[in-house]
């Protein structure tokens, strides 16, 4: 699992050049015309909204790359509750500077903030049973170091962050291999100490699953009625997993049923970002 890091991660340094070089380009044309070289510009980032703080240590490091004078002081920690008006951070230093990371840094700020905001909501309505809400690999092409910790920072766990960290047979993978049977030995015949997860659609591919012994079961868009018909049957003998069709509305019926895992793709490529603003005032 890649966990972040803002110290010595270089691919989330690389995110941000690569986010400054695409919107500053070959310079901020307007500070340069209306702010000296001089100036020394402070500012608070604002909460608009009421929600879930995420990705300050992104911001921070923003503004490091930009200019290592600038001083970005948060006034709380990331999966903290905010409401509308709270103050979230102060900030002073470069006017240019600040100016020119302002809007890169308010996206990785509302976008983050946005994801453990609805990740927040998610776990409150499955509070009181045993399910853990997880992410999916529905992220932002690019992004997805910063949206997973954005999960965690909203008190949902990460499933696999890539292809690489955890075997998951799907419906492709089963149509390709002829069957579940052969795409569990198939990955077995790797050696891997990796978790082994299947997805099974209905109750025949769930009893051929039992049989193998996996890791995880994952349920793929079955209805109520069928999760509890597949958790009395597994009789906890292995992890269930729930995907598909969740929503805030059906989320907290589906965690009553009893499974351990429900994941929502939801949580990173439908995201409405959290309304933040960074007000500006000149020393």
């Amino acid at each position: 699992m890649i966990q972040l890091n803002t110290r010595n991660n270089d691919v989330v340094k690389k995110i941000i050049l690569q986010s400054l070089k695409e919107d500053i380009g070959t310079g901020d044309i307007t500070s340069v015309a209306t702010i000296s070289k001089l100036s020394i510009l402070s500012g608070q980032f604002i909460a608009k909204d009421n929600g879930v703080i995420s990705g300050l240590k992104i911001v921070n490091l923003v503004f490091q790359l930009l200019n290592k004078n600038i001083v970005f002081n948060a006034c709380l920690k990331n999966g903290s509750i905010i409401e509308a008006g709270q103050i979230i951070a102060d900030i002073k230093g470069s006017g240019r500077s600040i100016l020119a990371g302002e809007r890169i840094a308010l996206n990785f700020l509302q976008r983050m903030s946005g994801i453990a905001t609805l990740t927040r909501q998610y776990v409150k309505a499955v509070s009181g049973t045993k399910a853990v809400i997880l992410d999916t690999r529905k992220t932002v092409p690019g992004l997805r170091v910063l949206d997973k910790q954005a999960v965690r920072d909203g008190g949902g766990r990460n499933h696999r962050f890539g292809l690489f960290d955890m075997y998951l047979i799907k419906d492709n993978h089963i149509a390709a291999a002829g069957s579940i049977t052969k795409a569990f030995h198939a990955v077995k015949k790797q050696n891997k100490n990796l978790l082994i997860e299947i997805e099974v659609k209905n109750f025949k591919e769930l009893d051929e699953a039992l049989s193998l012994q996996p890791d995880r079961i994952m349920l793929d868009n079955m209805d109520l009625k069928q999760i509890h018909k597949a958790v009395t049957k597994v009789d906890s003998k292995f992890p269930i997993e729930v995907s598909g069709g969740v929503n805030l509305e059906t989320v907290s019926q589906i965690a009553q049923t009893g499974v351990d895992y429900i994941s929502v793709g939801a949580l990173t490529h439908s995201v409405k970002a959290l309304d933040i603003s960074l007000e500006i005032k000149n020393e």
